[in-house]
């Protein structure tokens, strides 16, 4: 198969992968990166730098359809804001911008790896499911300031490769006692700022860098992609706003990071490309 058409085909399965993963609590950028990777391939192509800037394409496409999704929920919300609401979205805001800008290329650098996306799978998995054993004693309009500051502190351990931002906010919710569907409304709200802060500044690089050449049409195709499955994913949220367990998605991400973990130790063993 041409390379140009093997991009163009990576980058419509990976455009339609990424809206389900980014609305369920599984990281849709862990999945970006070991999916392609369990498969052997290089995804869109073998440059990392390449892989980084269509990644950020891709959350481009789903901030939008976010955007698009959520309008009238958003629009409520900012009726009805107050100096409270405010401020628990001002601090939920916080430490991911603070870890974000001090720590972003580091974490980029060192922690992008199937091991450690491995681990932050498993980890975060176990976390979301020790949290769900909290009771439900918490409405929506119940979150104060301090709940916000803590659903920063998740957005930011989010930043590591893994994690999930949806999977980290859920667990600070339920160890904040929030019942299951008001846990992912107070993830959802918290989310979208971040979400289009962080895609908008890396946005703005890639412009200024440009795209790689030969690279747009691949970039259109996953950005055009991961907007439509993010709308057509939608009835995705009714599975965690369900009033059951969220243990199964805790389990899925455990199989998948080890998974990749025992990919690495037979390669390990094998002498095979760590990568």
């Amino acid at each position: 198969m041409a390379p140009a058409r093997a991009g163009l085909i990576s980058a419509l399965a990976l455009g339609l992968m990424h809206g389900p993963a980014e609305l369920l609590p599984i990281s849709s950028s862990g999945h970006i990166s070991l999916v392609p990777w369990l498969a052997g391939t290089n995804g869109v192509s073998s440059d990392p730098e390449i892989r980084k800037a269509f990644e950020v394409a891709l959350h481009a496409g789903t901030a939008a359809a976010l955007v698009v999704m959520l309008r009238d929920e958003v629009l409520q919300a900012a009726r009805e804001a107050n100096l409270e609401s405010a401020a628990v979205v001002a601090l939920s805001l916080l430490p991911p911008v603070i870890v974000g800008f001090s720590l972003e290329r580091p974490i980029e650098r060192y922690l992008g790896n199937p091991a450690t996306i491995a681990v932050g799978l498993i980890a975060g998995g176990l976390a979301l499911a020790w949290a769900d054993r909290e009771p439900q004693e918490r409405r929506f309009e119940d979150a104060r300031p301090i709940d916000g500051l803590w659903l920063g502190i998740a957005q930011a351990c989010a930043l590591f490769p893994g994690v999930s931002r949806n999977g980290a906010t859920l667990t600070a919710a339920r160890l904040r006692r929030f019942a299951r569907a008001d846990a992912e409304r107070l993830s959802r709200h918290v989310a979208l700022p971040v979400i289009g802060g962080a895609t908008a500044l890396k946005c703005l690089r890639l412009w200024q860098h440009g795209l790689p050449e030969g690279a747009g049409p691949a970039f259109a195709l996953g950005v055009a992609a991961s907007f439509a499955s993010t709308l057509a994913s939608t009835p995705l949220i009714a599975l965690v706003e369900r009033d059951r367990a969220l243990a199964p998605f805790a389990v899925y991400r455990a199989g998948l990071g080890t998974l990749a973990l025992r990919r690495l130790w037979r390669n390990r063993r094998s002498g095979a490309d760590y990568m």
